[in-house]
């Protein structure tokens, strides 16, 4: 079965690595992220168990069964946890994946998100030779669109009603969420629209893999 080696991605401040379980109590408090609950399919709320089930189970078999990687994003200086990259649902014979991310909320306005996924993409596309990166943002999602622009995305339509997410229900006082029906607009990331970015990034999007982490 073909799947991505254990890996470390460097950036100019950021590391890419495994989640490990001294990252749980960051993660829970990550995940318990109004923004998080609202744009994504988390449990709500989130709790230690559930991230000792993704550290251990969930994103351990994503590698191990070939459906993507999944990456803690942690910052170079403080090794403090910041956000996740996910590749996911990876067709291994056109070379093709879809990135998820997030930022927890004391790391965002930072760039660190266009930081990790184009580090991600190049090291996708120039180690493991891949050819599309896909991405799937919500319609009202503009922070995450805004991410798929910053790192040279092409808009390539709508999913009508393809996707979900929360809402507090109106004049609703006891954190209860109600699901809705949402567009996803798709975006994609070829090799070649990586061309020259990286020069033009003001972030400091050049990066160093290390296979086989530990």
């Amino acid at each position: 079965m073909t799947s991505f080696p254990e890996i470390s991605i460097s950036t100019e401040r950021l590391v890419l690595r495994p989640y490990e379980e001294s990252d749980i109590p960051a993660m829970v408090e990550m995940m318990n992220d109004e923004s998080v609950i609202a744009w994504t399919s988390v449990p709500y709320p989130y709790t230690e168990a559930d991230a000792r089930s993704f550290v251990a189970d969930f994103a351990p078999a994503e590698r191990a069964e070939g459906r993507g990687i999944v990456l803690a994003v942690t910052e170079f200086l403080t090794q403090r946890l910041v956000g996740t990259v996910h590749l996911q649902r990876t067709d291994w014979r056109i070379r093709s994946s879809e990135a998820g991310y997030l930022i927890a909320p004391w790391a965002r306005g930072e760039g660190y998100a266009a930081e990790a996924v184009q580090a991600t993409a190049q090291w996708l596309f120039d180690d493991q030779k891949f050819e599309r990166l896909e991405l799937r943002t919500a319609a009202d999602n503009a922070a995450s669109q805004q991410v798929a622009q910053k790192i040279g995305c092409i808009s390539e339509g709508v999913l009508r009603g393809a996707g979900l997410v929360r809402i507090r229900p109106e004049g609703e006082t006891d954190g209860r969420w109600e699901e809705i029906r949402t567009d996803l607009i798709v975006w994609s990331l070829l090799p070649e629209d990586l061309d020259g970015l990286a020069e033009e990034s003001a972030d400091g999007s050049d990066y160093a893999a290390y296979a086989d982490w530990q």
